[in-house]
This record gives C-alpha cells, sequence and structure tokens, in this order.
C-alpha cells in the first residue's frame, strides 16, 4: 500500500494575534499566560524545512527561514519566542498574518492561549492550505 503525502507545502493564517500579558504576568512567571504556538505536523521520513513570512497591519512582512521539523515529528513553534535579526518577530497586541511554506507537505495549526481575562480563552484552528505551485515554479 502506497502511502500518500499528508499535508501540503503552503499554508496561510491570516488570523494572528500575540495577546499581551496582563499586569502581574510575565513569560518567566509560573503557570498560564497568553500566547500563540504554530503547530505543524511533518509526517513525511525526510526533515522538513520551513519558511515563514509575517505580514503585519503597519509594517512590513518579516521572512524567518530554515526552521526545521523533523520526519515523523510534530514541531509547536512558540510565537512569542521568533527572532527576526536579534529582535522579537512579533510585538504583543499586534495583529498579523502567516504564509509557511516548507521544503515538504506538512499540516499546519494555530493555537492560541488568552489569560487577559480571567475565565482564559482558548482557540486552535487549522490553517487554510494552498494549492502547490506546479513542479519548478515554487
Amino acid at each position: 500500500m502506497t502511502q500518500q503525502a499528508l499535508g501540503r507545502l503552503r499554508w496561510i493564517i491570516p488570523d494572528g494575534f500575540l495577546p499581551p500579558l496582563r499586569e502581574a504576568e510575565s513569560e518567566d512567571s509560573p503557570g498560564y499566560f497568553s500566547h500563540e504556538s504554530l503547530c505543524v505536523l511533518n509526517a513525511n521520513a525526510q526533515e522538513a524545512r520551513l519558511t515563514l513570512t509575517i505580514y503585519f497591519e503597519q509594517r512590513d512582512p518579516v521572512v524567518i527561514t530554515d526552521i526545521p521539523v523533523g520526519g515523523r515529528r510534530s514541531c509547536h513553534l512558540r510565537m512569542e519566542r521568533l527572532r527576526h535579526n536579534g529582535q522579537v518577530a512579533i510585538g504583543r497586541g499586534e495583529p498579523y498574518s502567516l504564509l509557511v511554506e516548507s521544503t515538504l507537505p506538512v499540516v499546519v495549526q494555530l493555537s492560541r492561549l488568552d489569560t487577559t481575562q480571567s475565565n482564559m480563552a482558548f482557540l486552535s484552528a487549522l490553517g487554510h492550505p494552498l494549492d502547490d505551485p506546479p513542479a519548478g515554479q515554487g
């Protein structure tokens, strides 16, 4: 039985928003604090390499390249920890959209924990798969 590749090469997540921390929170505090995670499943035997293009409302896009996802592994990238040229890539409270491009088919979803109110909220949504470009046109 031939196994068909799971996923796509390109995904879009139009609704990104890294919630701000509450006054008493810090990213070093114990317990829960607001965050987002990009969850990626690579069901292939080989390692996949990701490129993230982050689009913003008020500034130019940021591109982060060469993110490895091991073969037959999942990867959870915390968005507040992404760096570009030594700087935080996404500011808290800053809306963004995300294009994920992979060297191999993967499955992508974004999860958000929002602790800005007493009743925490959790959101998890699959990215929107884009049609893969024809061979040689990627």
